[in-house]
């Protein structure tokens, strides 16, 4: 077993690195693919970036998050979820079976694909800049704060998101895989 200062380089922590990378690249990128491309390769980096999410090591907090420096902004978040949106159209949205809401709601929830890519961007983005940073201390508290807001936040986001995009890959009525070429 690793101590606690080389366990933010033990390799599932290395792995989440790589795959949150390739993840905030491929959203950043949304504009290059078509709509068959994006929706074919986000089936595929999801459950990935779930599974090394889950994996990562524990870390205690020693700080607060007002301590931490975060460089998604509001723009870079709405920029790419805008994107997204424009390129799934009428695909976007979905009805929200495990929102807060759905228990008292008389009518389905409906929620956004967007939205729930641009919310795990949001925070992988800000975790990547936190750990290249290179400060052990940051690093720790970046893989602890990712962690956490995996658990509690956009862990089920990717879920969520990942079972809409599978009925849109999948879905034979609606067969996107004959507009790639487009």
């Amino acid at each position: 077993m690793s101590t606690n200062g080389d366990s933010i380089y033990e390799r599932n922590t290395i792995e989440f690195v790589t795959v949150a990378l390739e993840y905030c690249s491929f959203v950043e990128a949304v504009k290059e693919y078509s709509l068959f491309e994006f929706v074919d390769k986000a089936t595929k980096i999801l459950p990935l970036l779930y599974l090394k999410a889950s994996m990562l090591t524990e870390h205690p907090s020693d700080h607060e998050d007002d301590d931490l420096e975060f460089v998604i902004t509001e723009d870079m978040y709405e920029s790419v979820c805008a994107s997204i949106a424009d390129l799934l159209g009428t695909h976007d949205s979905y009805l929200e079976t495990f929102h807060p809401d759905m228990q008292y709601s008389d009518t389905p929830v409906v929620a956004f694909i967007s939205e729930n890519l641009a919310d795990i961007y949001q925070d992988t983005g800000n975790f990547l800049t936190l750990f290249r940073d290179g400060y052990e201390e940051v690093m720790r508290e970046a893989i602890h704060l990712c962690r956490n807001n995996f658990q509690t936040y956009w862990g089920q986001r990717l879920l969520n998101a990942l079972k809409a995009l599978h009925a849109v890959r999948y879905n034979e009525d609606d067969c996107i895989e004959t507009q790639k070429i487009e």
